[in-house]
Order: structure tokens, then sequence, then C-alpha cells
């Protein structure tokens, strides 16, 4: 189960950078007159799906430090 809770979290991190990433580049082109997304998501949007992603991984994050100092047992 450690195992699929590090995938996810290293998963997610990658997903959210590259959010961040396209969020910037998006910025940027629609500095000048351009758009890569055709306004589906604005770069706003894209940032705010970035950090909700990356609040999911600090909470596994979180539990996998629980567990560590807790020998492995639950709450």
């Amino acid at each position: 189960m450690e195992k699929l809770f590090s995938l996810v979290s290293r998963v997610l991190f990658f997903g959210a950078f590259v959010l961040l990433g396209l969020a910037l580049f998006e910025q940027a082109s629609n500095a000048f007159g351009m758009t890569l997304l055709r306004g589906k998501y604005s770069s706003g949007r894209l940032m705010e799906l970035s950090v909700v992603l990356l609040v999911f991984v600090i909470t596994l994050l979180l539990r996998q430090i629980r567990d560590a100092q807790t020998g492995g047992r639950s709450m």
C-alpha cells in the first residue's frame, strides 16, 4: 500500500507541475495575443487545479509521515 501511495503522490506532483507550466506558458502566450487552450481554461484556473493536486500530495505525504512515526498503526 505504501508503494501505491508513493506512486500516486509522484504522479500527482508531476501533474501539478505540468499544469503550472502550462498555465505560465498560456499566460505568456496571452500577452502576445495568442492562446494555447482556445479559451477553455484560463491560466488562473490551471493554477487552481495545480494547487488542488499539490494539496492531495501534501496529504499523502503527511499520511506517510504519520504512519512511519506510529509504526504503521492507524488511529
